[in-house]
């Protein structure tokens, strides 16, 4: 009987103990990471503040791939939403909201020295008032780096189990953020290196257009003459043909980027037309959009790969379809459907020597946001909105306004600058920028519509 009261009295000295020590321990839990990463501050805060991105850095896949993640609420900023659900124990269900942002993504430039993010967070860990703070600041000698510094805060009350949780915050709280962390600066590694922060994008529904194009390149050494006598001798072209075949040209030419190598610029140009229907041949022929060819190893379009292949491709005759499921008009022209479907939209105000910044500045921008885009599948575009003005002794007077096109998918009807309503100033006001500045941004007027002045696709741009 001694034994069993000795045991008791242990007991109840081990249990007030026990509760003594939980009183001592703190009511709340802190453990933070630093990080700098080689990335300008508004690409860091875009990949924060909404979580589209979230499934390509967070640890959790790496415990379970499998694990489903769920969006919802708004897109970007404030009240983003993602959830998550795994039968992994270590992963369990979760989710986060973007709670604050600041300062507003639209007040974040150049000269923006420090913004800091707030997550709530809501999963199996113990206490309340869970969420992680990512507060960047700008370092480097020119601020083009980022430290990134994510901490997470959590409050216990006085449940005492979870005050003794306190001594394990090093342990699932501090792995997700040191190892999350590492695999966000890789993905943000994968993001091209430029400043878009004046540039003000917009999605845009696109609808399928017909138009006649003709492939051409040009060595990049020969510069805008060169792609200027490029483009006129395919205009030429197509313009020949749409007469042979009895339609009209509804609009300004359009470049399709095919490839922007270091050596040769190659591109497809087109022109926008009033028919889907063309008779080639003698054969009436209903035009679709371009099918993508077999890709190689290397993801890129499979080329032809023998010279009979080489052959039988120059061999093709009119009303044939090419490896593109194009129809062949002749040697060099082609009538396909373009467009169709979403598209991050810019716009640039200078010579074309603009136009293949603006188009990294939008791929930059779909990155850093979670929109998708292939282009090699669906090849960027723009189309010459407005052309140059010259005075009689060929000086620039007005600069051409050139809209350019990144077909996305997997995004929001608006980007946050649509959504907030952000106007940029007129293209026409002010003097005409430079073509070694920064894009002038995107305008919210509709692209020209489908007469003489725009092809019928830009006439949706607006929407």
């Amino acid at each position: 009987m001694m034994r069993v009261l000795e045991f008791l009295v242990a007991l109840v000295i081990v249990a007030v103990i026990g509760v003594l020590a939980a009183v001592v321990m703190p009511g709340s839990g802190h453990v933070e990471r630093q990080l700098v990463i080689g990335k300008d501050l508004r690409q860091v805060y875009d990949m924060l503040d909404n979580f589209h991105r979230l499934p390509d850095y967070v640890v959790l896949r790496s415990y379970d791939p499998k694990m489903q993640f769920t969006f919802s609420g708004k897109g970007y900023g404030p009240g983003a939403e993602v959830s998550w659900s795994s039968t992994d124990p270590k992963v369990g269900d979760g989710g986060l909201t973007v709670a604050s942002a600041d300062p507003d993504f639209d007040k974040i430039d150049s000269n923006t020295k420090k913004a800091s993010i707030v997550w709530n967070l809501d999963n199996g860990w113990r206490g309340m008032d869970k969420h992680f703070t990512l507060d960047l600041e700008r370092q480097g000698s020119r601020g083009q780096l980022t430290q990134v510094t994510w901490s997470y805060d959590v409050a216990y009350g006085w449940n005492l189990i979870n005050r003794f949780s306190s001594m394990y915050i090093h342990g699932d709280p501090d792995a997700f953020i040191q190892f999350s962390m590492n695999k966000l600066q890789d993905v943000l590694a994968g993001v091209p290196n430029i400043d878009y922060s004046t540039l003000i994008p917009y999605i845009v529904q696109t609808q399928q257009t017909p138009v006649l194009l003709v492939s051409t390149s040009m060595a990049r050494k020969d510069g805008l003459d060169g792609l200027d006598d490029a483009t006129n001798k395919a205009i030429s072209q197509i313009q020949a043909a749409a007469k042979k075949l009895g339609v009209n040209v509804t609009g300004p030419r359009i470049l399709f980027t095919t490839n922007y190598g270091d050596q040769t610029y190659s591109f497809d140009v087109a022109l926008p037309i009033d028919s889907s229907t063309l008779t080639v041949n003698g054969q009436s022929e209903q035009l679709t959009a371009p099918t993508p060819p077999a890709l190689d190893a290397s993801g890129a379009p499979a080329e032809a790969s023998t010279a009979a292949d080489a052959a039988s491709a120059a061999a093709l005759t009119p009303g044939s379809r090419d490896r593109f499921g194009r129809v062949v008009v002749d040697s060099d022209v082609r009538a396909t459907l373009a467009f169709g479907g979403a598209a991050l939209k810019g716009v640039w105000n200078g010579t074309f020597a603009g136009v293949p910044q603006t188009r990294d500045e939008l791929k930059a921008y779909a990155q850093t946001h979670g929109y998708t885009f292939d282009d090699v599948v669906n090849r960027p575009y723009d189309i010459l909105a407005k052309p140059e003005v010259k005075d009689a002794g060929g000086n620039i007077t007005s600069y051409a306004k050139y809209e350019v096109y990144l077909p996305i998918t997997n995004a929001p009807t608006q980007t946050p600058e649509q959504e907030a309503g952000i106007q940029p100033p007129s293209p026409d006001t002010g003097a005409p920028a430079a073509s070694g500045t920064a894009p002038a941004p995107a305008g919210t007027a509709p692209a020209p519509a489908s007469t003489a002045a725009a092809p019928a696709a830009a006439a949706s741009a607006a929407q």
